[in-house]
């Protein structure tokens, strides 16, 4: 079992170039990777994407990319000359016309668009996608080791929550027969009370049979048994396993509301109101696994 949570980062250097790779996932429905890249590294994003899809199957992945160039000279600081001509020639011509000071000195002068470039060199996109790849493949590594330690920390919460839920479902199963039982003697006792003597034993059964036919709650209680084991099962399973975990548990959730609706009982509202707590707590842990 692996959580939806985690974060990695790798790097790779070789042949003067550097790349850096940041990862951070949180949980998602499905698999979304937000990766935005300048249009000089365009080039990475398709075979980032399609690395980070084989090892995460599942949650919100943030992607940062920096590649940098290392080797000694690779940037050089270039001027147009033509172009400085150009600007000190133009603050002349406006000094003359408007009659002002031409205070245009060399370090505006150097600060004009254009005048003073730096250039890098040309990308060498084999080595970076190389390096990319390198380097994607130790964040994932990291990433992937923190999601299975959460996960780990998941699979027990949810064990010790899910055991809970089974002894609740005991405690129902244990008390449910006793409910009819109880109703047929508070009937009889309350027409004693109101001085009715000689009550149709058959009008008795009567409501009593219609009360345990309304009550009735084996089915969902056999339900909610096959839906603990296949829990357990999920539990000791591996993969991408939350979504079919999710499914569970709202079949889980809506068998306990029939049972809190059909029976008629305060001690088996109570024990179902406990079950819902516990299935909640299932249902936010749930929605971190992948």
């Amino acid at each position: 079992m692996q959580s939806m949570t985690g974060c990695g980062t790798g790097r790779a250097a070789g042949n003067g170039w550097e790349v850096t790779a940041d990862l951070k996932t949180v949980n998602h429905r499905f698999l979304d990777i937000s990766l935005r890249l300048p249009r000089n590294l365009i080039f990475l994003e398709t075979p980032a994407r399609e690395k980070i899809g084989m090892r995460v199957k599942r949650g919100h992945v943030e992607v940062f990319l920096n590649v940098k160039n290392t080797e000694e000279g690779a940037q050089e600081v270039q001027t147009d000359l033509h172009l400085a001509r150009a600007y000190a020639e133009a603050a002349r011509k406006i000094s003359e016309a408007t009659g002002e000071e031409n205070r245009l000195g060399l370090s505006a002068l150097m600060e004009m668009e254009g005048v003073v470039t730096l250039a890098e060199r040309e990308m060498d996109q084999e080595t970076v996608s190389t390096l990319c790849a390198e380097a994607l493949e130790a964040a994932l590594g990291q990433l992937n080791d923190m999601r299975t330690r959460e996960g780990e920390h998941l699979r027990e919460d949810l064990r010790i929550h899910l055991e809970k839920a089974a002894e609740l479902r005991e405690r129902i199963l244990a008390r449910a027969p006793t409910v009819v039982a109880d109703y047929r003697s508070r009937l009889e006792g309350r027409l004693q009370q109101l001085g009715v003597n000689g009550a149709d034993p058959q009008r008795i059964a009567q409501e009593v049979a219609i009360l345990a036919d309304r009550c009735a709650i084996d089915e969902e209680l056999a339900r909610l048994e096959s839906h603990i084991l296949q829990m357990r099962r999920y539990l000791e399973a591996e993969g991408e396993i939350g979504k079919k975990m999710d499914f569970l548990i709202q079949e889980m959730n809506r068998e306990a509301n029939t049972i809190g609706s059909k029976a008629s009982d305060a001690e088996i509202a109570q024990r179902v109101v406990d079950l819902k707590s516990e299935i909640e707590k299932m249902r936010e842990q749930i929605q971190n696994v992948e």
